[in-house]
């Protein structure tokens, strides 16, 4: 009855295939010829997922020469047609100029115990081995994951999302749409707080908002180089750049005014304005940052803090062509450019969007 199944598929008469298979499958449904007929029977019959676990399992289990030569070309006809697939969905998805903007596809953690059967699922969409798979998946914090025309991040990004890893994904205009005021110092607090503040053009005002409009504080480290003089492993002086100190950076996000209002310890004038800390001018810079944090997250004691940049950072500052592209807002004194300040930024700017998208969409 094989050869009349084997027939039956070359006369391309699945109906009669069928009938004979559910003959076969009560009668011997461990023979690997019958499986394999049956995966045949799935894949023409677009049950693509059943007959790449058969195909799978013939592979694992059987030792006929022929079935496995068989069944290896019915799994590369599978991932040619879904390559076919998603290939002309790309291109569907950057049909349109919007969709070719630059854009970045970020991965968000996820439980250790969910990670097996999340890798598998990563592993099947981005087309990687499982073991890479699992490596790329945060467990805490985010990881930059690739950037690229955003239309095709949403493509992925929309099935990663279906298969349960989360992820999020936006262009870097959104990013640079965000404006960006430098405070100096708090000309006053009650419950609306007033700065005195430089804008992107670094023309001095004053901004007064309400606390109630401040939804996120970001948390920042960015390392200050120095170029030092050091003895190499033979003892011959040598020049090398290294990490000196670390400037502290506090961005309060306003969504509802599409704007970021940036603190740091160096730029933030202790003895003006509202008294925050008794005897700035004789405290340590560290002292009165801390103090001026701590005040801050008094009148915010609702709003969450975002304090992972550093662990990010380590997932995009070799992403050196698309850092040049964002305008950093930050002013601090340097030797030469550091993807350190585009870095924070971006990371500033993706809690902005995405907070903003989850607020549009309750």
């Amino acid at each position: 009855m094989i050869e009349q199944v084997a027939i039956a598929f070359e006369r391309k008469d699945y109906q009669t295939a069928a009938k004979l298979l559910k003959q076969l499958l009560a009668e011997s449904p461990e023979n690997p010829w019958v499986q394999f007929y049956l995966a045949r029977l799935h894949e023409v019959s677009q049950k693509r997922q059943d007959a790449e676990k058969i195909y799978r399992q013939l592979l694992r289990d059987t030792t006929n020469t022929k079935i496995v030569i068989q069944a290896r070309q019915g799994l590369r006809r599978l991932q040619e047609l879904e390559q076919e697939e998603r290939q002309r969905a790309i291109s569907q998805a950057t049909a349109q100029a919007s969709n070719t903007e630059l854009g970045i596809l970020i991965l968000e953690p996820l439980g250790n115990e969910l990670k097996t059967e999340a890798s598998r699922k990563f592993a099947q969409i981005m087309q990687l081995d499982p073991y890479t798979a699992r490596l790329m998946l945060p467990s805490r914090g985010w990881r930059l994951y690739r950037s690229g025309q955003i239309g095709e991040l949403k493509f992925y990004g929309q099935q990663l999302q279906l298969s349960s890893i989360p992820c999020f994904w936006t262009t870097i205009a959104q990013i640079q749409q965000i404006q960006v005021f430098q405070v100096k110092y708090f000309l006053e607090s009650d419950r609306q707080a007033t700065v005195v503040c430089c804008n992107q053009a670094n023309q001095l005002g004053s901004l007064t908002f309400d606390w109630l409009e401040v939804k996120a504080q970001v948390m920042g480290l960015l390392p200050i180089f120095e170029e030092v003089v050091d003895r190499g492993v033979r003892g011959k002086l040598e020049r090398k750049t290294q990490i000196q100190d670390y400037a502290q950076f506090c961005d309060l996000h306003l969504p509802g005014r599409r704007c970021i209002v940036r603190l740091y310890d160096n730029g933030y004038n202790f003895q003006q304005g509202v008294k925050i800390i008794s005897q700035a001018s004789q405290n340590t810079i560290r002292i009165n940052w801390n103090s001026l944090l701590s005040w801050v997250e008094k009148q915010l004691p609702q709003v969450k803090i975002w304090s992972d940049f550093t662990a990010f950072a380590d997932t995009v500052l070799e992403q050196t062509e698309m850092l040049g592209q964002i305008q950093s807002h930050i002013h601090l004194l340097r030797r030469e450019q550091t993807n350190w300040d585009p870095a924070f930024h971006l990371y500033s700017g993706l809690v902005f969007v995405k907070d903003l998208v989850m607020d549009n969409e309750l």
